[in-house]
């Protein structure tokens, strides 16, 4: 069983393809990343891959639950979102409340948008502390949310997606807006994951190859709403296929098992 299984999927919105003739297998414990420029159907892959719509088309099946015959709300459980689009929280209700990054963690155990305090005891609030150590902001746990600064809220926002223990993590461009530091402090939290959680699979989108953490073991590159190259990230991410799938003559380099592009000078 896979994680992940997507055979012949198309999602169609009022007769333009967002996707079409996707065929994906994601295996438990991989780690996958997604690129491809704006418009490729890499968010509209997250949100099949999240449960959180149906395609058009094909079959796609999450944690071996084929989705239309599973209750989402249920599947929604096992997976850990994160999308730098995403509204947490109900930024007025909890600044009355004065929520603290420990607090935006708790809310992850039951997937609310604001704390349900009934739920949540000392194991819950011992495994929230313990997620904001992982993802290296243990000093955050009393500060204000709404004080925290981008890159930080990013992280406290992966914490928050593992509180329910999920068998999948996806990342929506969760390094949108984040300045380098922030970033690169983001990017070896998701690396440690791969070390701390070897069951846990992920997969990250980005157009930004220099995004894609050294652990990713699996690539994907999307262009047109299809799938243009897919397999072992070192077979995947060549300077021959990211130029196709960016249109643009690229210079593939890789240090430290990361990735860096750059533009091909005439």
């Amino acid at each position: 069983m896979h994680v992940l299984e997507l055979e012949g999927v198309g999602v169609r919105v009022v007769g333009k393809a967002l996707l079409d003739g996707i065929d994906w297998q994601v295996g438990y414990g991989d780690h996958w990343a997604v690129l491809g420029p704006n418009g490729a159907g890499k968010t509209t892959l997250l949100s099949l891959a999240g449960a959180v719509r149906h395609p058009s088309e094909g079959t796609v099946k999450v944690l071996g639950h084929p989705l239309g015959r599973v209750d989402v709300r249920e599947l929604r459980r096992h997976i850990g979102l994160v999308a730098s689009s995403q509204r947490l929280i109900d930024e007025e209700l909890m600044e009355q409340e004065g929520a603290t990054a420990h607090t935006v963690v708790l809310t992850g155990h039951t997937g609310t948008s604001v704390p349900l305090w009934d739920k949540y005891g000392e194991v819950e609030r011992d495994r929230a502390h313990r997620l904001l150590a992982d993802l290296g902001c243990k000093e955050l746990a009393e500060r204000p949310f709404r004080v925290c600064s981008q890159g930080e809220r990013a992280r406290i926002r992966v914490a928050r997606a593992l509180m329910a223990d999920p068998a999948v993590l996806l990342l929506d461009e969760p390094f949108a807006g984040l300045d380098l530091p922030a970033r690169e402090d983001l990017i070896t939290a998701v690396e440690d994951l791969a070390t701390t959680r070897p069951v846990l699979t992920t997969v990250t989108v980005t157009h930004h190859l220099e995004e894609v953490p050294a652990t990713t073991t699996h690539a994907m590159l999307m262009r047109d709403a299809g799938v243009l190259a897919v397999g072992p990230a070192d077979d995947v991410l060549t300077p021959a296929n990211l130029s196709d799938c960016f249109g643009r003559s690229l210079h593939v380099d890789r240090v430290d098992g990361r990735w860096y592009a750059r533009a091909a000078r005439p």
